[in-house]
């Protein structure tokens, strides 16, 4: 089974997603599963995992109603508020829906850069722990030293690191990056997800190589049993097709067995979310 391990669904709204600025007006409208199922078939893809894209409760929600009318929906990354008093009330009700594998919160808006250490915060990593969720990191370089801090103080929490925690490709600066996948990758419990890179590039102009030395350094550091494909559709249809994202990673990963591949393209994705 090949899975896509993150893509997004939404009903555009300008106001809540005013995020996708006027210079990503590819993007400034409903995307849904019938949209996407035609890019999966051509590329050979079985299913996805549906990841928020807006902070709410209603976004959980929303995938989970998507999950079962598509089967393409294998999973869903949902938001909670990690900040809330009752959070554990709200994962022990969706705990009630086995589609949801785990949550995120966009933390790469977060100015805080020590968001990942609150108090609140920690409190309710022990509680994803507790009801056997994953988490997913989005991050930005102020937040690396509290990610850090945040993923060795909880072992037994499983963490994944979304889009490679965002390189400046199109700058070609990597040096801290480079360091933090370094000490980052020492932690068993955290596995990286090689997506959402063409938008760290330059959009019109970016070519393969680009990409090389970042993909090839995660692969050298987490290894190909802690890596997972995603496409981040359909944010990357800014800068790329589904088709191109695709060939960015598969690039990098010609000398794979045959296993490896497997596990790249979906077997990684099927143990770290458990479906």
């Amino acid at each position: 089974m090949k899975i896509d391990a993150h893509q997004h669904f939404w009903i555009y709204n300008a106001e809540r997603d005013s995020w996708i600025t006027e210079e990503m007006s590819a993007i400034q409208r409903d995307f849904m599963p019938t949209d996407l199922r035609a890019e999966l078939h051509a590329n050979k893809m079985d299913g996805v995992i549906a990841v928020q894209a807006s902070c709410t409760l209603e976004e959980t929600q929303f995938l989970v109603d998507l999950s079962t009318m598509y089967r393409m929906i294998k999973g869903v990354v949902g938001w909670v508020d990690l900040t809330a008093d009752d959070v554990e009330e709200h994962l022990a009700r969706f705990s009630e829906m086995p589609i949801i594998k785990g949550f995120r919160h966009v933390v790469e808006a977060e100015a805080d850069p020590d968001f990942l250490m609150r108090d609140a915060v920690q409190r309710s990593m022990s509680a994803l722990t507790k009801y056997n969720y994953t988490y997913d990191l989005l991050i930005r370089p102020r937040h690396f030293a509290s990610t850090l801090a945040c993923v060795q103080q909880h072992p037994d929490q499983q963490f994944v690191l979304d889009h490679m925690a965002k390189p400046n490709i199109k700058s070609g600066e990597a040096e801290s990056w480079a360091s933090f996948i370094v000490d980052l990758a020492k932690n068993p419990n955290v596995v990286c997800k090689i997506s959402g890179l063409a938008t760290e590039a330059d959009w019109d102009n970016w070519t393969l190589t680009d990409f090389a030395p970042y993909i090839d350094h995660v692969i050298n550091r987490f290894g190909k049993d802690r890596i997972l494909f995603g496409s981040d559709w359909p944010v990357c249809l800014i800068a790329a097709s589904y088709k191109e994202n695709k060939e960015i990673m598969s690039s990098r990963i010609g000398d794979f067995t045959p296993e490896e591949m497997a596990a790249f393209w979906g077997e990684n994705a099927r143990r770290v979310y458990k479906f």
